[in-house]
């Protein structure tokens, strides 16, 4: 029989202790030393109580935990010696029937790592889903890790052991994150579609009004209707708007939504989960026979990330008024204009159409999103959500540095104009200029040196600059050091420069009220409260333009990597997420009474 949490709160010490016995392999001590905090609100206020049971017992005893693990497909395994909760697992992996070839492998990956480490390799091998990893997946993530430095390593087997005791407090008590394990496949099955020539290699890859980019989009509209949306249409810009009608027709709306396309070789929660999120609050809202006294307009956005055109923020732009019409006249990298693009995709490609596209702030509450972290901070807590207290301001620039291209061999180092290493001198001061602020951030994520050729001095030097701080002011200040010094750098090689802004972006703080509704969300549900700034640009910074908003983070595995197919999150982190939202909207509900 599972057990309820007014039966833990309720029992003797040795009673509850027992209850939880197996969640740390060989270590009740942590959910003794947890118990000393009862009476729990919720699972996940007993999660994060052991979580800092065992932050604050130092380096040996987390050491001893570690090594108290057996290794994967180990010695322990082919004796049959595993605990009941290990073999479950192992075995759900496949890790119990690898081919002879599969088994060598794991046990040299075993010996480097233990050798390299001083302690075994830790994975939750059930996974972000609970549903279990595959073979290939645990093999590939062990090859990734072993090279990772030890202090690193220690603090991610660490990670995975509260995975683990988390999946197995779930068995106990019963719990199936649904709400979560919903969105996690919503993710995984929108993730089909992806660009020609990323397919190929399995990689995630959606940019503007491309064939997977339209597949995405009636997807979502697909799918909102069948979710319960009273409508949902594809507009002007391919903006996939989704509304759920409140208890009168001249209701305000909440606007909510993130956007659907991706960076290159990304990952699939970027901007997505923002979209599911609401979306499974509709859900609810929808099987409970529920109306509000205001709708909600769920958005997925075109446009933000600005990889087919130069146009960020594109979709939440139109919505605001800010379309540029310049956009419509840039061309992809095959010559494909943005008008162009937009009439092979159905649509009308006019201004008027996009400018009718403006909302009016005076409909609308406010603007509320949900993103994943994309930073570490969180995953390094172990923390499910955090409170975004403002989104950084930021700049970026397109640029070319042009030289002489010249022979290698017989050019003399003295008389040379180099156009990379004038962009190299440059990427090395922008990381200096910008670590003196301490939250500044400065990015030369693109250097390429056109018909470069291995005996030839580069002539010219393509490159890009993002620039970000967490005020106007701070990143003025540094934009203008970094463009000051390329102006030194050029003048100095005998070399020129050209240089395109492409984006600006003011800094957006988040509305106290806003901010305060999403802090009694993440409370509402046991979860301590963490507020941070978010480094990177969202689309809730166009809306700051036009009306308040306040940003959710949810945390993201692998130390929060994203932009990279590495990105991901727990099912449970989502249903947490599901329920956070859910209770900002039953806050509005008493706000705003019929």
């Amino acid at each position: 029989m599972p057990i309820s949490l007014d039966q833990l709160n309720a029992a003797p010490l040795a009673e509850a202790a027992t209850m939880l016995d197996g969640l740390y392999e060989h270590s009740p001590w942590i959910a003794e030393a947890a118990l000393q905090q009862r009476p729990f609100a919720s699972l996940a206020a007993l999660k994060h109580a052991m979580v800092r049971v065992l932050d604050e017992a130092g380096v040996e005893p987390q050491l001893a935990l570690i090594r108290a693990h057996p290794e994967l497909a180990g010695k322990a395994m082919v004796s049959k010696t595993l605990t009941a909760e290990s073999t479950n697992e192992q075995s759900k992996a496949g890790l119990t029937h690898c081919t002879p070839e599969e088994f060598a492998h794991i046990q040299r990956l075993n010996a480097d790592y233990n050798a390299k480490h001083g302690f075994p390799f830790i994975l939750a091998v059930r996974g972000p889903r609970g549903t279990g990893l595959s073979k290939a997946e645990i093999i590939a993530t062990f090859e990734r890790r072993l090279h990772n430095p030890v202090d690193f390593e220690r603090a991610e087997c660490l990670r995975n052991i509260h995975r683990i005791a988390e999946i197995r407090l779930n068995d106990k008590f019963g719990f199936e994150p649904n709400l979560g394990n919903a969105v996690w496949d919503w993710h995984e099955d929108l993730a089909r579609h992806t660009d020609p020539g990323y397919a190929e290699l399995g990689q995630l890859t959606v940019t503007y009004l491309t064939d997977a980019h339209r597949a995405c989009a009636a997807q979502l509209q697909q799918q909102m209707l069948a979710l319960g949306f009273d409508e949902a249409h594809i507009d002007a810009v391919g903006n996939v708007v989704g509304r759920y009608h409140g208890t009168s027709p001249d209701a305000p709306s909440l606007l909510t939504g993130s956007h659907y396309d991706t960076v290159r070789n990304g990952g699939q929660y970027d901007g997505r989960l923002g979209i599911f999120v609401p979306m499974a609050c509709v859900q609810q809202l929808k099987q409970a026979g529920k109306r509000l006294p205001f709708a909600i307009e769920v958005v997925g956005f075109a446009e933000e990330e600005g990889q087919r055109y130069k146009a960020t923020f594109l979709g939440s732009g139109a919505l605001t008024g800010h379309f540029n019409p310049a956009w419509l006249d840039q061309q992809d990298a095959d010559g494909i204009t943005m008008r162009a693009a937009m009439q092979h995709a159905g649509l009308p490609a006019t201004l008027d159409a996009i400018a009718a596209l403006q909302r009016d702030p005076a409909n609308y509450l406010g603007f509320v999103e949900v993103h994943i972290e994309q930073g570490p901070v969180l995953c390094e807590l172990d923390l499910p959500l955090g409170i975004v207290t403002s989104i950084n301001a930021s700049v970026r620039y397109l640029g070319e540095v042009i030289g002489m291209a010249s022979h290698a061999g017989t050019t003399p180092m003295d008389r040379r104009r180099d156009a990379a290493c004038a962009v190299a001198e440059l990427a090395l001061y922008a990381e200096q200029r910008a670590a003196v602020d301490g939250d500044s951030v400065a990015t030369i994520g693109m250097l390429q040196v056109p018909n470069g050729s291995i005996n030839v001095v580069p002539g010219r030097c393509s490159f890009s600059l993002d620039l970000r701080a967490p005020s106007d002011a701070q990143r003025d200040a540094l934009e203008k050091d970094v463009l000051a010094q390329l102006q030194t750098i050029c003048a100095r090689r005998s070399v020129r420069h050209t240089l395109e802004e492409t984006m600006r972006a003011a800094a957006a703080p988040s509305a106290p009220a806003w901010q305060a509704r999403w802090e009694a969300a993440v409370n509402a549900l046991g979860v301590p409260l963490h507020r941070l700034p978010s480094g990177a640009g969202h689309d809730a910074m166009k809306l700051h333009e036009v009306m308040p908003q306040a940003m959710l983070f949810v945390r993201g595995l692998n130390s929060g990597i994203s932009h990279n197919p590495l990105e991901s999150t727990t099912s449970d982190d989502m249903d947490l997420c599901v329920r956070a939202f859910a209770h900002l909207i039953e806050q509005l509900e008493a706000e705003h009474p019929n």
